[in-house]
């Protein structure tokens, strides 16, 4: 789906609206840990989704987009505004609408600023739900929200199952959740896509009667309700230890200090990989905290902060501050520019945990 906006809308309604056998579309994956992967999905798993999300937020409406189109959660925004009779308006030419009960879909990121800003924020309370989604949501952001009187709905899926299948832990209906044997999750339903194109290996490796095997971790509750532990590649091993990456990102940002934070792993001679963490740092903390300090009372501070909830060995060897974490296009962490800052500011390398 390439394109002006405009031309992609089109595209979109006259594929939603055709009569007859339409192709599938081709929809990329974000690349954030490797080569971007081709999915291929039908109207019908997509239609699927659209009216479970319907059913789920028990309104349907029109949409703003604030993504790129040509990701799965920019299309499924298209799609919905069209369903529900609606021209969705695109964020950053037509601004926000002034009327009040539309959807729109960020990821955490994007949230995070939006929040700092008094006109996105007067804009957000208007939204009937905003869908969040793309990447870790930590408790702090979902609790901002809340209180500044954003209503937001957590959910979680990919490319390969149309879009958000799961709303804050529990699965569309006709979805269904598993964790296999390997602590993987696994989802199956009418949303899945068909098959990576042109990489027949990896769909039957991924595709395994009738389920989707992701590339993340989690658990799921006594009540059903999946808890996200991380993709599989985001534990480190580092000096022979598992750390969850996401779980330390979290925590740091929870300090009032921070106000963004990825934590990701770096090849290191020693320890195998070391745990870096990419700090946005809070105005009050910025003179504080000084890129490549190795001992400084900041990152003492939090080090500290993070062993208070975690093993102490979870804490970051490398601390790299930013200005802003690099995205990219569809909103989520470019992690290989993070890597790649890290490993031209080594000096920021701390030794062994104490």
């Amino acid at each position: 789906m390439r394109g002006s906006f405009d031309e992609v809308v089109d595209r979109v309604r006259d594929w939603l609206t055709d009569d007859g056998p339409v192709p599938d579309v081709v929809i990329e994956t974000s690349g954030s840990s490797g080569t971007p992967k081709r999915v291929r999905l039908t109207r019908t798993a997509l239609l699927a989704s659209v009216g479970a999300s319907a059913a789920r937020l028990g309104a349907s409406g029109p949409w703003v987009l604030a993504l790129p189109p040509t990701y799965v959660a920019g299309l499924q925004v298209v799609a919905r505004s069209l369903v529900a009779g609606h021209r969705p308006t695109l964020l950053e030419r037509d601004g926000w609408p002034d009327g009040e009960g539309w959807f729109v879909s960020l990821v955490p990121t994007q949230l995070t600023r939006m929040l700092e800003s008094p006109d996105d924020l007067a804009a957000l309370r208007r939204a009937h739900t905003v869908l969040l989604g793309g990447g870790p949501i930590g408790a702090a952001l979902r609790e901002r929200a809340a209180g500044a009187g954003v209503s937001v709905v957590a959910t979680y899926g990919s490319a390969e199952t149309a879009g958000g299948c799961v709303y804050d832990g529990m699965p569309l209906d006709g979805v269904a959740l598993a964790i296999g044997v390997d602590g993987r999750i696994r989802i199956a339903g009418p949303t899945l896509f068909t098959e990576y194109d042109g990489q027949p290996d990896l769909t039957r490796d991924v595709l395994v009667d009738g389920w989707f095997r992701t590339s993340d971790a989690g658990r799921l509750d006594h009540d059903g309700r999946l808890v996200v532990i991380g993709r599989v590649d985001d534990v480190i091993v580092s000096g022979g230890l598992n750390v969850p990456g996401p779980a330390v990102a979290e925590r740091l940002r929870a300090h009032a200090g921070v106000e963004e934070a990825e934590v990701l792993g770096v090849p290191d001679a020693e320890w195998g990989n070391r745990v870096v963490a990419f700090v946005v740092p809070a105005p009050a903390m910025v003179s504080r905290l000084v890129a490549g300090a190795p001992h400084s009372s900041t990152t003492a501070e939090l080090r500290d902060w993070v062993a208070a909830a975690h093993p102490r060995a979870w804490a970051p060897r490398q601390w790299v501050v930013l200005d802003a974490i690099p995205l990219l296009p569809n909103g989520k962490p470019d992690r290989q520019a993070l890597r790649a800052l890290a490993a031209r500011d080594e000096t920021g390398n701390e030794g062994a945990a104490s």
